[in-house]
């Protein structure tokens, strides 16, 4: 623009001085010629001068359509980056949402494998240890045999039954078994099922001769036996419990009443 206004300044001038220039030299020579000649002296300036001003116009006009040009190219620009702009400003927004939305999913994520790794450890295995044995158990395992015992300990004794027979048939090699086998066997004998406590307790001492409650199971056998009053037969179970387990309070207790039955 300050370009074209400088080749408008220069133009203005140099039709200035050929103007003038010309009515100089058409004056001087109006003196020397007819009118004839100065009328066509006269004329050709005119058309010299129009041609002239035909020029200017058009050097300005060129510089107006340059600079409208150079407006309307600023303004392209302008609205360019104002849209620019714009989308800059949505995707920004867009990027902050998906930032929110993924922190959210990432959170869930992390939540939902908290309680997944919460109900695993519920379902693995745990050592336990029971009646001196220490053994893995899982927890539903765990969980029917404390209910059965605690079912026994508050004197319900048939249900006591039905609990433990349920768990040995569930559980047949469990850990519990040998434990399982005594407290059946004791509940039984609380509701004077002897026959069928006997079996039990046999089954206890067949399985684990070495269990802390074997003993005890051997000296239940002799008392089942006293019951059914097959006196013989407690009498053997209670030597052979004397003979195998010396030096425990079962064996005390086997003593004293094998001699009750003398």
């Amino acid at each position: 623009m300050r370009r074209s206004r400088q080749m408008q300044i220069r133009c203005c001038k140099f039709f200035a001085i050929v103007f003038a220039g010309l009515l100089l030299s058409t004056g001087a020579r109006a003196a020397l010629f007819e009118d004839d000649e100065a009328r066509k002296a006269i004329l050709d300036l005119r058309q010299r001068v129009e041609a002239i001003r035909i020029d200017t116009d058009q050097i300005k006009k060129s510089s107006t359509d340059e600079s409208s040009g150079s407006v309307k190219s600023l303004l392209d620009l302008q609205r360019q980056i104002e849209l620019l702009r714009v989308e800059i400003s949505a995707l920004r927004g867009t990027s902050e949402q998906l930032s929110r939305e993924l922190t959210e999913i990432q959170k869930q994520q992390k939540d939902q494998s908290q309680r997944l790794t919460d109900r695993l450890s519920k379902l693995e295995p745990s050592k336990v240890s029971v009646d001196g044995i220490e053994f893995s158990a899982d927890p539903t395992e765990k969980r029917d045999y404390e209910s059965a015992l605690s079912v026994f300990r508050k004197g319900d004794f048939a249900l006591a039954q039905n609990l433990f027979v349920g768990f040995i048939g569930r559980f047949p090699g469990s850990g519990y078994t040998a434990s399982a086998l005594f407290w059946l066997g004791n509940a039984q004998y609380a509701t004077r099922d002897y026959k069928e406590a006997i079996i039990n307790f046999r089954a206890l001492v067949a399985r684990n001769p070495g269990h802390m409650r074997a003993p005890e199971a051997v000296l239940s056998i002799a008392n089942c036996q006293v019951e059914l009053k097959d006196l013989k037969a407690a009498r053997k179970s209670f030597g052979d419990l004397i003979k195998t387990y010396p030096n425990t309070e079962a064996a005390g207790a086997a003593k004293e009443r094998l001699a009750a039955l003398k």
